[in-house]
């Protein structure tokens, strides 16, 4: 991850599970990539893939997690030393996503290996478990996710709808809008950087005559 997006407090992460295959010198190699974001997670995928492909003779697999990818582990399960695991944990570490960051996590890939009778060599399986890792990722749907401060906007019953669809038309993410006996509190998210709310406080005067006020609240990380 760049510093950039460090700082930025954003990361590209996998939507779901996806997964494909590759028959390399007669081996077929299927890759399942999942959304994780716990180490329990991503083992739980290597267990639900031994009992699936349970007559395999490989389940190798790698995972990156967190938000800053502190969490990097990778597995060779038998192959010999390097020739698994490695490949496939840079391939997720080095894999260009939005805008041509190398930021992907909370994402956990096992390639599957079926033995077909022809020896690849330790060169051979670097690259095959390589390529079945790069293949999945080139076809996967990712997403980016951001973490956003949240703020409650209270207003009118017949003002919020308006300011509603003002807050959206200038850009600003309305994560929701409940309404009560005295009124309505518009919930939005904004990127938790430097400048953000003050951009945003302005808008809003603008918007209300500098009627409403928002409420800060909480911190999350946010799908975009």
């Amino acid at each position: 991850m760049s510093d950039i997006d460090a700082a930025a407090g954003r990361y590209t992460t996998l939507a779901g599970e996806h997964r494909t295959e590759l028959e390399i010198r007669r081996s077929r190699f299927i890759t399942v990539l999942r959304r994780t974001e716990t180490e329990e997670q991503a083992r739980a995928l290597v267990a639900d893939l031994r009992r699936e492909f349970h007559d395999a003779r490989h389940h190798c697999s790698a995972f990156v997690l967190g938000t800053v990818r502190e969490v990097q582990r990778s597995s060779d399960d038998g192959e010999p030393s390097g020739t698994a695991g490695i490949p496939m944990l840079e391939a997720l570490t080095k894999r260009e996503t939005f805008d041509g960051a190398t930021d992907l996590s909370d994402i956990t890939a096992v390639t599957v290996r079926y033995f077909g009778g022809i020896l690849l060599g330790a060169g051979g399986l670097v690259r095959a478990y390589s390529e079945s890792v790069s293949a999945a990722l080139s076809t996967a749907p990712l997403l980016r996710r951001r973490r956003m401060q949240l703020y409650s906007i209270p207003a009118g019953h017949a003002e919020a709808g308006r300011l509603e669809n003002d807050l959206r038309t200038a850009g600003i993410s309305v994560t929701g809008t409940e309404y009560g006996a005295a009124g309505a509190n518009i919930t939005v998210a904004l990127p938790d950087i430097p400048g953000s709310a003050g951009t945003f406080r302005e808008r809003l005067a603008a918007f209300t005559a500098g009627g409403s006020t928002p409420e800060p609240l909480n911190t999350e990380w946010i799908d975009l």
